[in-house]
């Protein structure tokens, strides 16, 4: 039976950090917007998407949920394989089948922003209705959060002012890095700032880093971007990503690997790469391209140490190796690390921050943009074009006008109190500039629902701002 027609707390999370009733009431009024919006007398359509969901643990679970909503109920077994235990502590399956009954097709009409572990669409659902619609995974790709809202709720406006840009980025995170700059010449030149020199967790904007080191290797002819590379157990990771399903012994071009690295954030592919340079490279790497404070990121972790360590025996495991001293955690790695099997690991919810001051990557806004200026040189250099062209397939969602911008690079990154956006964009005249804002919650996890929205329509203003003042 559908959820009773009645008003609600429109756009309130679903979420487990909600209490219980809470949970049900935005649930059951925001799907009731579906059930009473005047969907037409005919059956509605099945479930149909006019976008494409992206290939990342998010993307994947907003594929499933899409079409398994209209066929409900949905077996318990299928939610518990799906939805995190936290959630449905807090959200039982009968519960959420009775809020999901009201809903009797679906279509994405859109994916407005995209990160690894968070999507936001816009939807219409029983033909007529539209919604937005947020989804957000645990480290494990279960959904952890969802979010739905009437399409008329307006995202955050975009910041006509730097005060409100500023505004903006702290409302999503006690402590948020940004830098807007200007890059000429292969040189950052600063517009505006928000600590732009201390380094903060990036999440999987490391990979920036991962890439720049290819690109110099291409350019020293040790590696080239037809070269194939091998899907092993030694390089597979957990998700974002796909290569971790393909069999062991799979042959991937070195083009495709870096490219599945930076569009949808592949962790098997950065692995694949960090293990064809060497570690030594990628740390050489950082660096070249004038990161302030290379030592600490070095020894430089992949994916999989960087889950071996906080999955396996926490924290335990993370704290002796945090205890060592450089030259000790790279025995450590080398030594123990990379030998744990990944289908031995205790993947117990990870939802609250662990360690992000200390055990992640790390650069400051200010070393982003110094390598964002890195790869636009070295773009330029004969037979390194495609730098440029893995790094424009995915926009980020910011949306910024093309009679304005001709082309966009992107990466972003997140974990449990960490989420990252970082951009390059160049006008139609040809000037460039970088926005990179880094958010930090080392008690809490951040709402990224809620705060990718937010950060992008900053950046989106810093952008507008900084062309303007240029």
């Amino acid at each position: 039976m559908p959820p009773a027609c009645e008003p609600g707390d429109h756009g309130q999370p679903v979420s487990p950090a909600r209490p219980r009733h809470r949970l049900a009431l935005a649930a059951a009024s925001l799907l009731a917007v579906a059930g009473c919006g005047g969907a037409a007398s005919a059956p509605p359509p099945a479930t149909a998407a006019t976008a494409s969901f992206p290939a990342t643990p998010a993307g994947q679970q907003a594929r499933w949920l899409f079409g398994a909503v209209t066929r409900t109920p949905i077996p318990g077994s299928q939610l518990a394989a799906h939805f995190d235990r936290a959630f449905l502590t807090q959200v039982p399956p009968a519960q959420l089948n009775t809020v999901l009954a009201g809903v009797t097709s679906l279509r994405v009409d859109s994916v407005i922003a995209t990160q690894p572990t968070a999507l936001v669409m816009l939807v219409t659902a029983n033909g007529s209705t539209k919604l937005r619609v947020s989804l957000g995974v645990d480290p494990q790709g279960l959904i952890s959060s969802l979010l739905l809202q009437p399409a008329s709720a307006s995202p955050p406006a975009v910041p006509i002012s730097w005060a409100g840009v500023d505004r903006q980025l702290r409302s999503v995170a006690p402590q948020v890095r940004f830098l807007a700059a200007a890059v000429t010449g292969g040189q950052c030149r600063p517009i505006h700032a928000i600590d732009a020199s201390t380094p903060a967790p990036l999440g999987s904007a490391f990979k920036l880093h991962v890439l720049d080191a290819l690109a110099r290797a291409i350019a020293a002819h040790r590696v080239s971007w037809d070269q194939p590379l091998t899907v092993t157990s030694g390089v597979k990771s957990l998700p974002s990503g796909v290569l971790q399903n393909d069999p062991n012994g799979t042959r991937v071009p070195v083009r495709q690997v870096a490219a599945g690295m930076i569009s949808i954030s592949d962790n098997t592919a950065a692995n694949m790469l960090i293990a064809l340079l060497g570690r030594p490279a990628v740390e050489a790497a950082t660096r070249s391209s004038g990161m302030a404070d290379p030592a600490l990121d070095a020894p430089f972790l992949t994916t999989r140490e960087l889950f071996v360590l906080k999955l396996d025996n926490w924290p335990r495991l993370a704290d002796r190796y945090l205890a060592l001293s450089p030259a000790g955690r790279q025995a450590l790695l080398t030594g123990s690390i990379d030998h744990v099997p990944l289908s031995s690991l205790k993947l117990a919810p990870w939802t609250v921050p662990r360690d992000i001051g200390s055990l992640e990557w790390f650069a400051s806004p200010a070393d982003i943009c110094r390598v964002y200026a890195s790869l636009a040189s070295l773009a330029r250099q004969p037979g390194l074009a495609p730098v440029a062209s893995i790094l424009q397939i995915n926009d980020g969602g910011i949306g910024l006008s093309s009679r304005q911008w001709r082309s966009v690079w992107y990466k972003g990154g997140s974990e449990p109190g960490v989420l990252t956006l970082n951009y390059l964009a160049t006008t139609r005249t040809g000037q460039t500039y970088v926005a990179s804002a880094l958010a930090e919650n080392p008690s809490a996890p951040i709402a990224e629902p809620s705060a990718i929205p937010a950060m992008l329509s900053a950046i989106k203003g810093a952008f507008q701002l900084a062309a303007g003042q240029g």
